[in-house]
């Protein structure tokens, strides 16, 4: 998943036009987005269905504890912002921190795209894979909710075309 998010995230903002080493940064951010999840229990993890409040309360902990585990690595400063708010949205209804719109910088809203795209296009223990034109129209629709960056999900679609 990681590798998958650093490669999608990379492409994505090759063609936004960033830098070599924000892309770098956006690599780096996509393959250790989710290593905090290795505080969060297997049985949360691996849950089949639906997660209840209090495990759901457990597996926000996990852009915490990612945080906290690479905040001491001189190699990971510039990906900090990509593992602690990667499940922000721009109306602020994420989480960490709530930030919404501009707070929230284009390297997060990279990574918080292409991960809810690859959650939706790969086999979870909670769900089937989705059909990659599915997935691009869910991601449609939460662009009309206000939650993703239109450009971004543009972008990820020709990607994903590209492909």
């Amino acid at each position: 998943h990681g590798k998958r998010l650093g490669d999608y995230a990379s492409r994505v903002g090759r063609q936004l036009g960033l830098s070599e080493e924000e892309i770098a940064v956006l690599r780096l951010g996509g393959i250790f987005h989710d290593l905090g999840k290795i505080a969060v229990p297997d049985a949360v993890l691996r849950k089949p269905g639906a997660l209840t409040p209090d495990e759901f309360d457990q597996m926000k902990t996990h852009s915490t504890v990612g945080h906290e585990l690479c905040l001491p690595m001189r190699t990971m400063s510039q990906a900090l912002p990509l593992i602690r708010h990667h499940h922000e949205k721009l109306d602020g209804s994420g989480y960490l921190d709530g930030l919404r719109g501009a707070e929230i910088p284009m390297a997060v809203r990279i990574i918080s795209v292409v991960d809810v795209f690859d959650a939706l296009a790969t086999q979870r223990p909670y769900k089937e894979a989705i059909p990659v034109p599915r997935c691009l129209e869910i991601l449609h629709e939460e662009v009309a909710k206000g939650w993703w960056d239109p450009e971004i999900v543009r972008e990820l679609a020709r990607v994903v075309a590209e492909r």
